[in-house]
Parts: structure tokens; sequence; C-alpha cells
């Protein structure tokens, strides 16, 4: 407005004005941020929490950049139960959790979705049930082998047919996702799985087959997961964005077959 002395800032000009100061003091912030890590030089340790099934999928792609980003980083995966995870974000012990990790929903933790991936069964490669879908009195006949591991995702078909009130015949409980091939190439068993393994199991050559299963089993929603403490942490954002680059539904290595 127009005063004595000249023109002089308005209340609304005043708020704005301090709406872009503090705009611009966080630009300049990240900005600055970003430049105090350089992967190319520094000699970081990576915390990643992840399952046995999670190093499979998300390793290889991860170790792949980092060798050709940040030649002298040292990835170092952990497998931690769910209140000691939540600890070691916190704490900045474990940088990301990667994968499926249900627990982590409280709002001191941020998250992204990185791609979907869903159930199969595996058969014996020779097993007289054929064709690409089992139906269920095929599914209902069978012996089970039923795999419970330290990875959250097997919670989710055990979870529906709970829900569906859906009875297995089972035959084997386990926790050991690595035995499977050899237990379900060599009897009558059948085994539901993540996609991901299933197809890797059946591509390194074992006596098995990938058949679709005869229920709408929900999806396994992968995401990585960081606590508020890191958030504008530089090490813990460059790592964010290399893993938020490198897993897209569009990206993923492990399609689903059917």
């Amino acid at each position: 407005v127009r005063t004595a002395r000249g023109m002089s800032p308005t209340a609304r000009a005043h708020a704005l004005a301090a709406g872009a100061r503090e705009v611009l003091a966080r630009i300049a912030d990240d900005v600055l941020s970003e430049a105090s890590f350089d992967p190319a030089s520094a000699s970081a340790t990576f915390t990643i929490a992840m399952s046995d099934v999670g190093e499979m999928v998300f390793l290889p792609k991860i170790l792949e950049s980092l060798q050709r980003e940040a030649p002298h980083a040292v990835v170092r995966s952990v497998s931690l139960p769910p209140a000691r995870l939540e600890q070691a974000l916190e704490s900045g012990e474990a940088d990301l959790a990667v994968g499926y990790f249900p627990d982590l929903k409280s709002s001191a933790f941020f998250q992204q979705r990185l791609f979907t991936h869903r159930f199969v069964c595996l058969l014996r490669a020779d097993h007289p049930i054929r064709g690409r879908r089992l139906t269920l009195e095929q599914f209902l006949s069978l012996g089970h082998a039923v795999v419970r591991a330290e990875g959250r995702s097997q919670e989710i078909f055990e979870k529906y047919l709970e829900r569906k009130k859906i009875a297995r015949r089972i035959v084997l409980l386990t926790p050991h996702f690595m035995s499977i091939p050899t237990i379900i190439g060599k009897t009558d068993l059948v085994v539901t799985l993540p996609h991901a393994i299933g197809l890797f199991f059946s591509q390194a050559g074992a006596n098995i087959k990938v058949m679709e299963p005869p229920l709408p089993i929900p999806r396994i929603e992968l995401r990585q997961h960081w606590h508020r403490n890191a958030h504008h942490d530089p090490k813990n954002k460059w790592l964010r964005r290399l893993v938020a680059g490198l897993f897209t539904d569009a990206s993923d290595e492990w399609p689903y077959p059917f």
C-alpha cells in the first residue's frame, strides 16, 4: 500500500513473504544436504532389513547399482523381528526396510510403494495334474507343504484361507524356503508361495512347474520404509531414490507368469 514514506507491504504480503522464505530455506537445505553426500567417494554402509526372499528380489539390482555409483559402499542385510526393526530404524541402525512389513504403520514411519507380487503354486514337473491353473478340487485334494518363514508375506495367504474357512491337508510345516524345490520335486505335494521365488526355483533347473492358484489370493504390496528421523538424512535420501528408481512395476525382473 502507498504511505507517506512510499510503498509499504500489507499484512498479507508479510505473510506471503514469510511462507516464501520458509520454502526457499527448505529448498536450500535440501540442496545442501544432497551436496553433503557424495556416493562416488563415500565409504558408507547401507543397512537394509529384508527377508530371504527379499534378498533374492532386491539385492542383485541394488548391488549392481551401488558397484557403479557408490563403489566404496557396503550393503548389510538384516532380518529383525517387528519390535526390534522399529527400534533399529528409529536409531539409524537400519536405513531402510524393503519388502513386505505390515507392522510399520505408525506415523513415525514413511513408506513408498515399489511394486506388487502375487502367489503361485509349485508342483513336481511330471506331476499327473496338468494345465496352467489348479482347480479348487485339485488344490484341496493335494497334500500341502507350508512355509512359515521369518518373512511376513506368507501370512497374506494363510490369513486369506482362514477368512474363507478353507482347510487344506497339511503334510509339511517348514521355516525354510530353500528346501522346497527338492521336496516338491520328489513328492506329490503342492506349495503356495510368492511368485518371484517360484519363478527362481523353476528357472534354476529344479524338477518343478509353476501353476496358477485356484483362488483370488490378495497380492503382496512391496514397499520401502524409513523412520522420520532419517527423512532428511542425505545418505538415506540418496538410498531411497536409488531403490525407488530400480524397483517399479515396469522394471520388475520377476513378472507374474500368468
